[in-house]
């Protein structure tokens, strides 16, 4: 996918809503060959999304291995909103907790006080953590609207092309 056209993709509105939500289901290869998705919290910086992990989690020794990811982050609604999204992840572990570790858990339904107390029980908790850190190389945006997933887009060009007989 050229730059422009991921740019494209990127800036649309409704990748951005997309891009402004909590969870993504992030799919790799695993240490034995088979495929894996999780889901994951995350946040966008405007060019890339970071998603934060344990020091300990199995699916760093997968991505240090194979670093290709893909990630889908869509809605719960007919008819879904979904945005498609591949890159590599560069792995990165900081001391302490990251700040997108805060941010992608931002959203979540807390009062001020449990709030508190979630954050002091992840401190210490954690003495690190890795941020997974992918920039997009290829997206694709479906919203059964103005966008199709590409075999459906496949079948509605056919059909134009007979009734066009």
């Amino acid at each position: 996918m050229q730059p422009d056209e991921l740019l494209e993709v990127l800036k649309h509105p409704t990748s951005q809503e997309m891009l402004e939500r909590d969870i993504a289901r992030l799919a790799y290869v695993a240490q034995d060959g088979t495929p894996r998705v999780v889901p994951i919290g995350f946040t966008w910086n405007g060019s890339e999304l970071v998603m934060c992990t344990p020091t300990n989690a199995p699916k760093l020794v997968s991505l240090r291995q194979n670093p290709a990811v893909a990630l889908t982050i869509d809605t719960e609604v007919h008819p879904p909103n979904i945005l498609l999204i591949r890159g590599e992840a560069v792995l990165d572990e900081v001391e302490g907790i990251p700040d997108e570790y805060l941010q992608a858990s931002g959203s979540y339904k807390m009062t001020p006080e449990q709030r508190v107390e979630w954050e002091a029980e992840i401190r210490s908790l954690y003495d690190s953590m890795v941020r997974i850190v992918v920039a997009p190389t290829w997206a694709k945006l479906i919203d059964f609207e103005q966008t199709l997933p590409t075999p459906v887009e496949e079948l509605v060009r056919r059909r134009e092309e007979r009734q066009h007989l």
